[in-house]
């Protein structure tokens, strides 16, 4: 386990009570080897889950100012939910500073999005309790703004779900998808899938895997139905 002053350098922290941070970073596991109780991140992660919820929130609304509550919400819950947290937190190696009891090796934080979700959340409960609000906020605008300001929305939206609700808003028969093509290397796969509705082609689309390429496919028909 590496040291926290080094975390703290890389995040810009000068911390006023380092124990904070400590107990951001101590795993519940850790109370069976040490013989304590509640000597771990579950209370910091219950604080620093409420922050990041509103500077996200804030940073969205005042980041996309014409877009609707809708949108946001699914941006923010994208933004906070679990796998984005974690992934966050392998950014800034978090991995290498948490402290755990023996039950617990080192690939298995690594790989776990509940751990490291769990722990960035209790280090930014940390932060502002140590530095308050102004500190947290930056730092989290650090962390995400970039993906809040060039978000892919594309990725937001379920083009399969919309296309077949507006077709059987129209008609009860139900959109087909059928896989046209498949080329190149297994690790850099294109595919190509083609709609259908009533044995009619619709549209075409392309993506990396057939999911993608069926939700193209659907994307390319709702652009042709909307014409």
């Amino acid at each position: 386990m590496k040291d926290i002053h080094q975390l703290l350098e890389r995040i810009q922290i000068k911390p006023k009570n380092l124990s904070l941070y400590e107990l951001a970073l101590t795993h519940s596991s850790f109370n069976a080897d040490a013989n304590t109780k509640h000597h771990d991140y579950e209370r910091l992660e219950y604080m620093g889950d409420a922050v990041l919820g509103f500077v996200v929130a804030d940073l969205i609304f005042n980041v996309h100012m014409d877009m609707d509550q809708g949108l946001m919400s699914k941006l923010r819950s994208h933004l906070v939910q679990s796998k984005s947290l974690a992934n966050y937190a392998r950014k800034i190696e978090l991995y290498d500073y948490i402290i755990t009891g023996h039950s617990i090796d080192h690939n298995t934080i690594i790989e776990s999005n509940k751990i490291l979700e769990d722990v960035f959340e209790a280090l930014v409960g940390a932060i502002y309790l140590d530095q308050g609000i102004k500190k947290v906020y930056s730092y989290i605008k650090w962390i995400f703004y970039n993906d809040i300001k060039f978000f892919d929305f594309d990725s937001l939206t379920d083009y399969k779900t919309r296309l077949q609700e507006e077709m059987q808003s129209e008609y009860r028969d139900s959109v087909t998808y059928r896989l046209i093509s498949e080329e190149g290397p297994a690790h850099d796969k294109k595919f190509e899938t083609m709609v259908y509705f009533n044995g009619e082609a619709l549209a075409k689309g392309v993506g990396k895997t057939k999911k993608a390429s069926e939700q193209d496919a659907a994307k390319n028909a709702l652009k042709k139905k909307a014409l």
